[in-house]
């Protein structure tokens, strides 16, 4: 027990090292460091649908991510313009015609999961370009506003863990994760709402109310993601979606609140920015 407590801490101190350290450092750490996750979270997605008879197309699915990606970080950096997406046709349509020389089974639920796992790992991590560049803060590159981001998803992972391991009694949502309750549940809500508030003396682009707002969407779409995530593992029959961050499982498994809450932050910040 104490050797796998040991394994998380490690664990976690070196992907917080790695994750704040890219974000900070450049826009290229940034692009290589989440790049990166994006191809390793296509790698485990379609590894794991593999256990529903699924035959996803890594290769195409794998391009598919990568220009959603790649597209919107040159697209927020001003590089280039909007037209670089008509690179998606071609490659959808791939997809599509390349299933037809497979000779694998369910054909139309592979393209089906080809595409959909491109959009679910991609679109959210492309979507943290926008966070870093606007021409709403003061540098062309300010990573801060997303450094807030992470420590509202944080705070919430722990909070809802602390207070849910000490007082959890009331399932949030048996059927899909028995171990959620709906103590962990406020206890990370809380945590969130506390971290916003110190991280609003800090980053001072976004005023303490707004930065509330957001913590209220990351820990409520948070928790979403984080359920989701749970039924496609039920849905495929295992604990973890990797094995890659020892004693956390997968990239699927430390990001999944980012999922779905990074989407509907951006949204907010679109609006109020």
């Amino acid at each position: 027990m104490k050797n796998n407590f040991t394994t998380r801490v490690l664990t976690a101190a070196v992907f917080a090292i790695v994750l704040i350290g890219g974000t900070l450092l450049h826009p290229i750490s940034f692009f290589i460091v989440f790049g990166t996750v994006v191809v390793l979270g296509l790698f485990e997605f379609y590894k794991l649908v593999k256990f529903a008879n699924i035959e996803p197309q890594y290769l195409t699915g794998i391009i598919l991510g990568l220009i959603i990606f790649i597209g919107n970080f040159l697209l927020a950096r001003s590089i280039i313009e909007f037209n670089i997406f008509l690179l998606l046709i071609p490659v959808l349509t791939a997809v599509m015609i390349v299933e037809l020389y497979r000779d694998k089974e369910n054909p139309f639920s592979n393209i089906a999961f080809t595409i959909f796992g491109a959009s679910y790992v991609s679109i959210p991590f492309a979507i943290l370009s926008w966070f870093v560049f606007n021409p709403s803060f003061p540098e062309p590159y300010y990573p801060m506003v997303l450094l807030g981001f992470f420590i509202l998803i944080w705070a919430n992972d722990s909070g809802a863990y602390i207070v849910g391991s000490l007082i959890g009694k009331n399932k949030l949502f048996e059927r899909i994760s028995p171990k959620k309750t709906w103590e962990g549940f406020i206890g990370g809500g809380a945590f969130s709402l506390f971290a916003a508030w110190l991280v609003s003396l800090f980053v001072t682009e976004i005023n303490l109310v707004n930065w509330l707002v957001i913590a209220l969407i990351t820990f409520v779409f948070g928790t979403f993601g984080d359920l989701i995530e749970s039924l496609f593992k039920r849905m495929v029959k295992v604990k973890d979606s990797g094995s890659i961050l020892p004693g956390h499982g997968g990239i699927l498994d430390r990001f999944d609140s980012i999922i779905v809450a990074a989407p509907m932050v951006f949204i907010y910040l679109m609006l109020v920015l």
